[in-house]
This record gives C-alpha cells, structure tokens and sequence, in this order.
C-alpha cells in the first residue's frame, strides 16, 4: 500500500496505538476496541509487530471484519479495519 491509498484518504472514526506490543498483544486489543464502535467504523491501529502484518488481516477474515490494508513507516506499520455488521 501506499500513502495515496484510497483506504487512507479518510479520517479514522477511532485510532490505536500498539506499538511496543508483541503477539497476540496487538489483535487482542483491536478486537477489544472495535467492540465499542458501530458497524462501518474505520479503526485505524498502528502496530511494530512483525507478526501483525500477518495476524492483522487473518483476525479480520475470522472476526467478519474488512481488512482495509495497510501502509508501512520506518518503525511501524498502519493498519486500517472497518467493523463488520
């Protein structure tokens, strides 16, 4: 992805900061925090996880959430989730 994704271009309706947090760390506390959020919301998580990048969209596929992608900095990554109905 880049930073002229589409996925991107919006404000997130709520944010996360994981980074310093390891595996399951990260999805645990994105699963907790798109509880609280309508279906449709954009939560944005920014993780330095090198397991997120894979358990980011596998959590998504298994939860029925939309994994919106995500954009890589020089020390973390952003990932971007729409709430599932």
């Amino acid at each position: 992805m880049t930073d002229h994704d589409p996925a991107f271009a919006d404000h997130p309706d709520a944010s996360l900061d994981a980074i310093g947090l390891l595996c399951p760390l990260p999805v645990l506390k994105a699963r907790k925090r798109l509880k609280s959020l309508a279906p449709g919301a954009v939560l944005q998580m920014l993780a330095d996880d090198p397991a997120a990048v894979i358990d980011v969209p596998h959590f998504c596929a298994e939860a029925g959430h939309e994994f919106l992608g995500q954009i890589a900095q020089d020390d973390h990554q952003i990932y971007r989730i729409r709430k599932g109905g």
